[in-house]
C-alpha cells in the first residue's frame, strides 16, 4: 500500500494517485538510495583505511591506559590494606611491649619494696639487739654500782657496830663476794 495515496486521499472516498510533476519534492527513488548507501560504505571504508589503524591504536592505547589504572588501583586498594593491616598488627605490638615494660616495671618496684621492707626489718632487728644489749649492760653497770654503794653502806654499818673504820683491801674483797653470793642466789631462787 503506497503512503502517498493513503495520506493524499480525498474526502469523497477517491484514491489520488499523484503525478511526476507533483512528486519530484518528496518522492523516495531506491537507485539514489542504493547509491547514497554504497557511497557511504566506501567513504567508510576508506576512512577505515586511512584512519582504521591510528584509531584501533588509540583506542587500544586507551584500553590498556585504563586497565592499567584499575591494576595500580587495585594495587594501591591492596597496599591499603596491607598498611591498614601491617598498622593494626604494629599498634598491636606497641600494645604488648607497653604492657611488657609495665609489668617488669611493677615487678621491679615489688621487688625493691620487698628488698626495702626485709632492710627495714633487718634494721628493726638489730636496733632491738643493740637495745637489749644496751639495756643489759645498763642494768649490769647498775647492779655493779648497787653493789658498790652497798658495800660501802656494809662497811660503814660494820665499822659503826666494830668501832673502826673497815678500810682494808681485803675486808672490801669479802664484801664483794657477799654480795655476790647473795645476788647469785637471789637470782636463782
Amino acid at each position: 500500500m503506497d503512503l502517498f495515496s493513503i495520506a493524499g486521499a480525498l474526502p469523497g472516498g477517491g484514491v489520488v494517485v499523484p503525478s511526476a510533476e507533483a512528486t519530484s519534492g518528496l518522492a523516495i527513488n531506491g537507485f539514489w538510495i542504493i547509491v547514497s548507501s554504497l557511497n557511504f560504505l566506501v567513504f567508510l571504508v576508506v576512512l577505515n583505511l586511512l584512519f582504521g589503524g591510528t584509531i584501533r591504536k588509540m583506542l587500544s592505547d586507551r584500553r590498556a591506559r585504563i586497565e592499567q589504572g584499575l591494576a595500580d588501583a587495585e594495587a594501591a586498594r591492596a597496599d591499603r590494606d596491607s598498611s591498614a593491616a601491617e598498622r593494626t598488627e604494629t599498634i598491636a605490638q606497641a600494645r604488648r611491649e607497653a604492657k611488657e615494660i609495665i609489668d617488669r616495671a611493677q615487678k621491679v618496684a615489688q621487688e625493691s619494696r620487698d628488698t626495702d621492707i626485709a632492710a627495714t626489718r633487718e634494721e628493726l632487728e638489730r636496733l632491738r639487739v643493740q637495745a637489749a644489749a644496751d639495756i643489759e649492760a645498763e642494768k649490769q653497770r647498775a647492779l655493779a654500782d648497787l653493789r658498790s654503794q652497798v658495800a660501802d653502806l656494809a662497811l660503814a654499818a660494820a665499822g659503826h657496830v666494830v668501832g673502826e673504820t673497815m678500810s682494808d683491801p681485803r675486808q672490801r674483797r669479802l664484801v664483794d663476794e657477799f654480795l655476790r653470793e647473795t645476788s647469785d642466789t637471789g637470782s636463782n631462787g
